[in-house]
């Protein structure tokens, strides 16, 4: 039994590492409910793009394909090119309906809000492919899926934070008067990030 608590407190120390900064961008998210998204679009896109990052972590465990973090630097370039484009969107009333998620029509297999959630989970997740490759590496059959069982639980309860912060008055106030000119400047800022703090920026022959 040991064994097991210490393998899932390994998991949730990981999981929380890697991905404290994904509140905010999930808060977001959730402050925009009934204008761009539905809870099951932040939810499923979530859990879409966490379980690519998964199975991008998966050949730390086979002991195959170590990705250079340099190279998993440029999915900042992701989150950049949504925040450029959300940055140069009108925002009138036009496109506030056309935001809009229509109850009836014509059905999608996964609607754009739910991939627009996924790639910038994607993005995001730089770091935890380097936090997760080597602890998969580290880690036996039975442990790999206690710890890829306790990330899925992990991912509702990341919801669940950042839905509550979304429903605090104060807060709510706040990103619903702003949360349209804040989340292309966020993203942008996010891409950022990771690029420099993969220290992808050495890829160009200038710097090495």
């Amino acid at each position: 039994m040991e064994w097991f608590i210490g393998t899932v407190a390994i998991a949730i120390t990981a999981f929380t590492a890697a991905n404290i900064d994904d509140i905010l961008i999930l808060t977001i998210f959730f402050a925009q409910i009934n204008n761009k998204f539905r809870p099951r679009h932040i939810l499923i896109g979530q859990y879409l793009g966490f379980g690519l990052l998964i199975l991008a972590s998966l050949p730390g465990y086979f002991g195959g394909l170590i990705i250079d973090h340099k190279w998993i630097g440029l999915l900042g370039l992701l989150p950049i090119a949504i925040g450029v484009k959300d940055f140069f969107k009108k925002n009138d009333n036009v496109m506030v309906q056309t935001c809009d998620i229509p109850e009836q029509g014509k059905p999608h297999l996964i609607a754009p809000q739910t991939y627009h959630v996924a790639v910038v989970t994607l993005a995001n997740g730089g770091d935890n492919i380097g936090i997760f490759i080597p602890l998969f590496a580290g880690s036996n059959a039975v442990s790999l899926w206690i710890t890829i069982a306790t990330f899925l639980v992990l991912v509702s309860v990341w919801c669940y934070i950042a839905y509550q912060f979304s429903r605090h008055p104060a807060i709510t106030k706040f990103l619903s008067q702003y949360s349209d000119a804040i989340v292309p400047f966020v993203l942008i800022g996010l891409g950022v990030y990771i690029l420099y703090q993969s220290e992808t920026y050495q890829l160009l022959p200038f710097f090495r």
